[in-house]
């Protein structure tokens, strides 16, 4: 059973408060998708994941929170949600996400008990994500917090991929270890495309209650030296408090029940700094798409007034089929590229077609056919697009850095040397 409390109106923005910087919704009905994540395990994602969207929805913000760790599902426990019960839906068989404390909320743990572990291959744990991502009834949210399982595998490109986030939080504690598996989390995220919101570091200096002495049992100041180090923002840092541990095991999050005391507002703050650094952002042109090359059902924008004299030369603000046999691609710098579709075709960069530790070609050129074309193109997450071709072939995914590549590689040399 669902378990409801009164919330926002989904249709009633918050009118008190700065709204999310404009732009196309990151998803139908989202102004924001932001990933909290690590790429190590164990520093406490879930609970800054509930407690920062729990900040944002006391702010007045729309918020739901989204936990796509499939396999360690912890939200529920952490919201004092029922496990095990499968979610309400709609007539057109959307999930209904269940709603504490204002937050709406789904998880791979409101379709299993307790002690009913997901074993679940890569394939599977993706069709979840995409279920997750696209078949629930969110309404009209402000900002959609995924929290993120730990790593920078399939699940994680899965995700990245299908979704164009607005940015990610990547949260570390303090200690050496931590930090140094962190940092490649956040750089896989820089590789695709997604913009780094800040560092939070968690599980800072502890107060003891009783004599009021510090003890930074983890170190102290790590994420704030590793933001300056990668040139990215901080924060904040979130206290080592007993409080927090409770809560989230009791199902009562700090910031919920005890909103006055440090940690909570620690939270509180990181909130207001992340929805800063939001709005100072230039706005994502494009909108996700799925374009069908041959009708143009689906064309994506072509901005120009987006050009910047310095503007970025691997993003793209403009796609349009110029004919049948050429896609043409506008840059941000204000440079358009026009590329032949079987050129492209010839230099998929799937395993399939090409060696991926060498780069050596493996697609014999003499098997594409000479009218090889897409029937679709579709953007995936905020870094690359993808064609499914007329000739069956639809592995390959064009990061807009290898499209940019190519471009100048095709301007002076033959495609079947690419």
């Amino acid at each position: 059973m669902q378990t409801t409390e009164p919330h926002h109106n989904d249709d009633h923005a918050p009118s008190a408060l700065s709204q999310p910087s404009a732009g196309p919704d990151k998803l139908p009905g989202i102004r924001h998708v932001i990933a909290v994540a690590s790429g190590k395990g164990g520093v406490g994602k879930s609970t800054v994941s509930v407690n920062l969207a729990l900040a944002l929805q006391q702010a007045g913000y729309r918020v739901g929170l989204l936990d796509a760790d499939i396999l360690g599902p912890s939200i529920p426990v952490m919201l004092g949600l029922p496990t095990g019960h499968q979610p309400e839906t709609t007539a057109d068989q959307r999930l209904v996400p269940a709603v504490r404390y204002g937050l709406k909320t789904i998880s791979m743990a409101m379709l299993t008990g307790d002690d009913s572990p997901a074993i679940l291959r890569g394939p599977m744990v993706g069709k979840y994500l995409q279920v997750f991502i696209g078949q629930v009834q969110w309404g009209q949210l402000d900002y959609l917090i995924f929290d993120f399982p730990p790593g920078t595998g399939d699940t994680q490109l899965t995700l990245a991929q299908s979704v164009p986030l607005s940015g990610a939080v990547v949260v570390t504690t303090p200690q050496d270890v931590s930090l140094k598996i962190a940092r490649r989390g956040l750089r896989a995220f820089q590789t695709l495309n997604v913009t780094i919101l800040g560092i939070v570091e968690n599980m800072s200096t502890f107060t003891c209650p009783h004599c009021g002495k510090d003890t930074d049992i983890f170190r102290h100041g790590g994420g704030e030296r590793m933001s300056l180090e990668l040139g990215v923002p901080f924060l904040g840092a979130i206290p080592l408090d007993a409080d927090i541990v409770t809560g989230g095991d009791e199902g009562h999050p700090i910031v919920a029940e005890k909103p006055n005391s440090v940690a909570a507002q620690a939270y509180v703050a990181i909130a207001t700094e992340l929805v800063g650094r939001l709005q100072g952002l230039p706005t994502t042109v494009l909108e996700a798409f799925n374009w069908a090359w041959d009708t143009n059902e689906g064309e994506p924008a072509w901005v120009e007034s987006a050009v910047l004299p310095t503007g970025s030369p691997t993003t793209p603000i403009g796609f349009r089929r110029r004919d049948a046999r050429t896609l043409s691609v506008l840059w941000e710098d204000g440079n358009r590229d026009d590329f032949d579709v079987r050129d492209l075709r010839l230099a998929c960069p799937c395993a399939q077609c090409r060696e991926e530790m060498s780069g050596r070609q493996l697609l014999d050129p003499k098997s594409v056919l000479q009218d090889v074309a897409p029937h679709t193109v579709s953007s995936r997450g905020n870094y690359a697009i993808m064609f499914g071709w007329n000739d069956g072939h639809s592995t390959g995914i064009y990061t807009y850095k290898h499209l940019r590549a190519l471009a100048e590689r095709f301007a002076g040399k033959d495609v079947e040397d690419v």
